[in-house]
């Protein structure tokens, strides 16, 4: 009914089986749906059914904590990959995920490179049981759903078959003529029996697998080439789909194979030689680099186990089979004749595929590797080839359905167009075309920062959905792609998005340009979090209100995450200047926001992030100073791109029709200045007039650097002026007083201009009037006081106590 409880995971565990009381015999009809009580000795079922996986599902301490704080919901929401509600899990029940307790009870041995093991300690460090209620019917769309069948489909079928019996036959391979063997001879001892019609469900394994099984959609293709060349007779066969994993825990598992293959109506279950069988890697405690479980074990084990203590279910047992060379059939080996029987292994088989092999002529060679043949009757031509089609082209990415994932497209901002499939990496999205010249648009470059008092926010990723898309820097366009590790799609594991994720365009973190803890920026367009209540359309382009910014380092990178709301909603109109007023517009945001940035790489295996500024989050107005560095640095990186970063960026199609580089900002104070006093709220005292000598100074070029610290540790309230500290590199221009700048030093550079100095400013002085000071740091003093631009009173008292480390951002 769900997922398991801990006392039901505990049962599982140690006795591979769970009481139940399905008619309340013992009063102990609920044991399995009610939190697990540590006090209750007395209730007790009667009845034992076997149960030998564990059926959990692993949350982060993200999703704990989100769980407890709705506690009185009584109720979690079940959210897939991309977003979508499948169902309700009631009466959560969160505990500790024992993942050595897990493992070591479930496999019997511990190999830390075995594929299912290595899943269960990637998972969560909690679990969460409750009862599951699903919405609807769950479907794919990935061209497979048609065999996806429930129980009551299954007997359905098997009912309009005539059956008198069924057999269940579980696939995680192509099948071939041993295969065959099995389900035909299993079929005839059931007749021999004295069964009329005995039915064969042949059952696919729909769920997770390793990464080099045959994929689902290649297996369940074969599969029905199988039945339409009449290998297996169509008339008694029914294929359906069964979506459980594959864990590859040999013994334990075909316990659950069978059971849940009786759950579907199946009276038999067709068992072979090491079934649920995996090679121990390198890394395996014991027996490395062989097979994990004796291949003899998980016959023996499943004849013995509680599967079959209600005789509903028996066994069709069967050792190892040999292709025989005198009649092209798989069978037993004949001791009399063993030179005509060979032995063709899987690994054998995917070589052969791998070189195409065409079908072999009498007599068949004893190299099949070395004539490039295949024995005749192994497979049927059309299963065949797509067996080779695929060995042949498996690097192909996106070509192949590895095990049921959904495929879904999501909704997408008007006008854009998708390419390629969603959840693969050749999908891309790209922003509609400008409606004035047709041009494709670039979410990076055309889209404006500014929409009039705002700025612009395009999303990539919409909240509730967890996909990593981002936009593509080296891409014609920039289209938004899926981020990839390893050539496999990015997903975030660590819980379920409750922001909107986007960039800002046409911003750029320089990683030429540090941070004061030292770190360059880390290469890519300003990355932005919107904070409303509902997602945002991928590609949608949204004015928006800045209320922060948190810094992240990740990976020795600076990585600014841009807090913000949409200018529609009513808490856009708020001023935000301290952590308190988005906590009070936006109640709990903050820590979860935190928790988020610090933990999400952690359910990938890595450590955990670091945020600067003790995990608070700046300003409206240092995150707004902030946006506008990158976007100075975006514009240099546009106009003057160095021959690497040509060849690295999309950075557009005509060169002629990039921004310019910006002219000398101390001249343009009206604009300048004006607009980002009245950003961070301080209001201007400086004599807004321009002069002649002004002008000259237009053909420079300035530069807004990473942020300093604003205040020095000796800086007094009460004074009215800034006091500056000079860096070794610095020009004076006699028209407006003394400017300064640094890449080397984290230090204040007071600006003669007026500008808020909670940023560097670099300037270059071409014009003949600025002249550029020594570079012997010696040589530096103290500028005059009429060099340094006064900085409103009001401004000062709303910054006096406040930590200069984040002042200075």
């Amino acid at each position: 009914t769900g997922f398991m409880r801990e006392g039901a995971l505990l049962q599982a565990l140690h006795f591979n089986s769970i009481l139940i009381d399905p008619f309340d015999d013992t009063g102990a009809k609920d044991l399995l749906t009610s939190p697990t009580d540590w006090n209750d000795y007395t209730t007790r079922a009667r009845q034992r059914t076997s149960l030998s996986v564990p059926i959990v599902l692993p949350i982060t301490s993200y999703t704990k904590d989100a769980i407890e704080a709705a506690a009185d919901e009584g109720a979690v929401a079940l959210v897939d990959k991309d977003g979508r509600t499948l169902g309700v899990l009631r009466n959560p029940e969160v505990y500790a995920n024992r993942k050595e307790e897990i493992v070591t009870r479930c496999f019997g041995a511990i190999d830390p490179s075995h594929p299912y093991q290595a899943h269960i300690y990637s998972g969560g460090d909690y679990l969460v049981g409750g009862e599951i209620e699903v919405f609807e019917r769950i479907t794919y769309n990935d061209g497979l759903d048609k065999w996806r069948l429930t129980p009551k489909e299954l007997y359905d079928q098997f009912k309009a078959k005539n059956a008198d019996v069924v057999f269940a036959f579980q696939t995680r391979n192509p099948t071939h003529a041993g295969h065959a063997y099995l389900m035909r001879t299993g079929r005839e001892r059931l007749l021999a029996q004295g069964y009329t019609n005995p039915i064969l469900w042949l059952s696919p394994l729909g769920g997770w697998t390793k990464s080099d099984d045959v994929p689902l959609d290649v297996r369940v293709k074969q599969h029905q080439a199988i039945l339409d060349e009449k290998m297996l007779d169509p008339d008694w066969t029914v294929m359906g789909i069964w979506p459980s994993p594959m864990i590859y825990a040999g013994p334990t598992e075909v316990q659950f194979h069978a059971l849940s293959r009786k759950a579907g109506g199946a009276s038999f279950f067709v068992v072979g030689r090491d079934a649920a069988g995996i090679k121990g890697s390198v890394d395996a405690v014991w027996n490395p680099d062989d097979d994990m479980y004796d291949a003899n074990h998980a016959r023996y084990v499943l004849q013995m186990s509680p599967v079959l203590e209600d005789a509903q279910m028996r066994l069709l047992s069967f050792d190892k089979f040999y292709y025989d060379k005198s009649d092209h059939q798989m069978k037993a080996m004949d001791p009399a004749r063993p030179d005509d029987f060979i032995s063709i292994s899987g690994s054998k088989m995917r070589a052969l595929a791998r070189q195409g092999a065409v079908p072999c002529t009498d007599p068949i060679p004893s190299d099949l590797l070395a004539a490039n043949c295949v024995p005749q009757g192994f497979m049927v031509p059309t299963g065949w080839a797509i067996v080779c089609d695929y060995y042949q082209h498996k690097d192909e990415v996106g070509k192949w359905v590895p095990w049921s994932k959904s495929v879904y497209a999501p909704p997408v901002a008007p006008g854009a167009v998708a390419s390629g499939q969603y959840g693969t990496t050749d999908y891309a999205l790209f922003l509609p075309a400008s409606t004035t010249t047709g041009v494709q648009t670039s979410p990076w470059h055309d889209v404006p920062l500014m929409a009039g008092a705002h700025f612009n926010m395009v999303t990539e990723i919409p909240m509730h959905t967890t996909a990593k898309m981002e936009v593509a820097k080296d891409r014609f366009y920039n289209p938004i792609m899926q981020d990839e590790k390893n050539g496999a799609p990015r997903y975030y594991g660590y819980g379920v998005p409750f922001f909107n994720y986007g960039m800002l365009p046409q911003t750029w973190e320089d990683p030429a340009l540090t941070s004061p803890e030292g770190f360059g920026g880390d290469d890519d367009p300003l990355d932005i979090m919107e904070l409303g209540d509902d997602p945002l359309l991928m590609g949608s382009v949204t004015p928006v209100a800045i209320l922060g910014s948190l810094e992240l380092i990740d990976e020795g990178e600076t990585d600014h995450k841009i807090l913000a709301i949409r200018a529609t909603d009513p808490r856009a109109a708020y001023a935000y200047t301290t952590p308190a007023d988005i906590e009070a517009h936006f109640p709990g945001k903050l820590a979860k926001l935190v928790d988020w940035l610090v933990r999400y790489k952690t359910a990938e295996g890595k450590g955990e992030n670091v945020l600067a500024n003790n995990n608070e989050p700046l300003s409206a107005a240092a995150a707004i100073a902030i946006i506008d560095e990158c976007h100075v640095s975006w514009t240099g990186l546009v106009s003057t791109p160095s021959a690497a970063q040509t060849a690295e960026y999309w950075l557009g199609v005509d060169k002629e029709k990039r921004p310019r580089p910006p002219g000398p900002r101390v001249v343009d104070r009206d604009v300048d200045r004006g607009r980002l006093l009245a950003r961070r709220g301080a209001p201007s005292s400086v004599d807004r007039s321009s002069s002649p000598s002004e002008t000259a100074c237009r053909g420079g070029r300035a530069f807004l650097t990473r942020r300093s610290t604003l205040f020095s540790n000796t800086y007094h309230p009460n004074e009215s002026r800034i006091p500056p500290v000079w860096s070794p590199r610095r020009c004076r221009c006699p028209s407006v007083g003394a400017l300064g700048s640094s890449r080397a030093r984290r230090s204040l550079a007071a600006l003669a201009t007026g500008w808020i100095p909670s940023v560097w400013l670099e300037v270059e002085c071409p014009c003949r009037s600025c002249v550029p000071l020594s570079h012997d740091t010696a040589s530096h003093t103290r500028p005059a006081d009429s060099d340094i631009a006064p900085v409103h009173p009001d401004f000062l008292s709303s910054t006096v106590g406040r930590s200069p480390s984040r002042l200075g951002r």
